[in-house]
């Protein structure tokens, strides 16, 4: 009875991917089984301490798994686990719409520039070794590849593969033809230069076929680069990694020399 009560590890790990934390998940399947509990009830179902369920409980009527009632002591409702997901769905929207907004309002306020200033004044005094990080995840990747293909104001030179190409043209087109208005010289060196996603990208940049593999390079403005540590045919794009440093030893005396040597080896792709 209790290990239907506390729900079967596919329900625990369903609930987790929708956000619920280890306690929430607990506390939540407990009074569905209970219906209607106090704080003391369910925790003791849920075999979470007692202590930390009036938090949990009040987080999951934020979130809108459950509903509080006027009584003392005061008693908890599990909602319908249909209806809990659609204003759990609700919620998340509203709060999204609600923190973009803010966010919006930021960036146009003086606040962001004496964010700018103290950064400013800070990064001055990084060094070289620490502006560098691993980035673990196609989304994290992709990411600070869009940030610097935002600030590129000379170059970008890329060297990739079939699947570069596709999330190039995909997910950074708009920002690579920004900096091509602003004057920066795009060029890719990549294996796959006749699928569409190829000849879309030969409107912003110049492309040049590569006769094989040499991963997933980019050098930016000779100060940053990336290099990708996984190859992302043999793994899932969230264990992809990628390795990113502004460095304008590596990106403007190694890869640039290396990019350059590549590049003057083959002939240009016709538009």
């Amino acid at each position: 009875m209790e290990s239907n009560m506390l729900g079967s590890q596919e329900i625990l790990d369903a609930l987790k991917n929708i956000g619920l934390n280890l306690y929430e998940r607990k506390i939540y399947v407990a009074l569905i089984a209970k219906g209607v509990a106090t704080a003391g009830e369910v925790s003791e179902i849920a075999k979470v301490p007692r202590s930390r369920s009036y938090d949990v409980l009040e987080s999951l009527a934020d979130k809108g798994f459950v509903v509080s009632q006027s009584s003392k002591p005061i008693k908890y409702v599990a909602l319908a686990p249909n209806d809990a997901i659609e204003r759990a769905k609700d919620n998340l929207q509203r709060k999204h719409t609600d923190t973009l907004e803010r966010m919006d309002k930021m960036s146009k306020s003086p606040i962001m520039t004496q964010l700018e200033s103290i950064y400013s004044q800070g990064f001055s005094m990084i060094q070289p070794s620490d502006i560098a990080g691993t980035l673990k995840g196609n989304f994290s990747i992709n990411q600070q590849m869009k940030s610097l293909f935002k600030s590129a104001k000379s170059h970008i030179k890329v060297i990739t593969n079939a699947d570069g190409v596709t999330e190039l043209h995909g997910k950074h087109m708009n920002a690579l033809k920004s900096a091509k208005k602003r004057g920066a010289k795009i060029r890719i060196l990549s294996t796959d230069i006749r699928s569409k996603a190829a000849k879309a990208l030969a409107g912003v940049a110049e492309i040049k076929s590569l006769e094989k593999s040499l991963g997933r390079i980019f050098s930016v403005d000779s100060e940053h680069f990336m290099i990708s540590l996984t190859d992302s045919k043999e793994v899932h794009p969230t264990q992809d990694v990628a390795f990113w440093a502004g460095s304008s030893h590596v990106s403007g005396g190694v890869l640039d020399h290396l990019f350059e040597n590549l590049w003057g080896k083959y002939k240009p792709v016709q538009k």
